[in-house]
C-alpha cells in the first residue's frame, strides 16, 4: 500500500511542488505541462499484460526507454530563452524525467 501511495504522490503531488519554482504567474501552466506527461503511459497498452508489478517499465516500454530518458533529462537544461522556444517545454522535460525516475524507483527501491 505504501508503495502505491509513494508512486502516485510522485506522479501527482511532486509536480505541483516543483511547479511552484516556476513562479506565481506560471505555476499552473507548469503543473499542467508536467501532469500531461503522464500520457507517456499509453505505451503500456502495447504490453501483455498491460500492468505487471514485477516488470521494470524503464527500458521495457518504448516511451520509457533509456535513450529517451536521456532526451527527457536534456530537456530540463536546454537554454529555451536563448533558442526562442516556449518556457513550458522545460516543465514538460521535468515532468517526463520525474515520471521516469518515479517508475524506476517503483521497481528498484520496492523490489526488496
Amino acid at each position: 500500500m505504501l508503495r502505491t501511495i509513494v508512486h502516485y504522490s510522485l506522479h501527482l503531488l511532486a509536480p505541483g511542488l516543483i511547479a511552484l519554482a516556476f513562479g506565481k504567474a506560471r505555476w499552473r501552466t507548469a503543473y499542467l505541462a508536467m501532469s500531461a506527461t503522464m500520457a507517456i503511459d499509453v505505451d503500456h497498452l502495447l504490453a501483455t499484460p498491460v500492468f505487471d508489478p514485477d516488470r521494470m517499465s524503464v527500458g521495457f516500454h518504448p516511451l520509457h526507454s533509456w535513450w529517451l530518458a536521456a532526451v527527457y533529462a536534456a530537456m530540463c537544461v536546454l537554454p529555451y530563452e536563448k533558442l526562442g522556444w516556449k518556457w513550458w517545454l522545460r516543465a514538460v522535460g521535468i515532468g517526463l524525467t520525474l515520471h521516469i525516475l518515479t517508475d524506476w524507483q517503483d521497481y528498484v527501491l520496492w523490489k526488496i
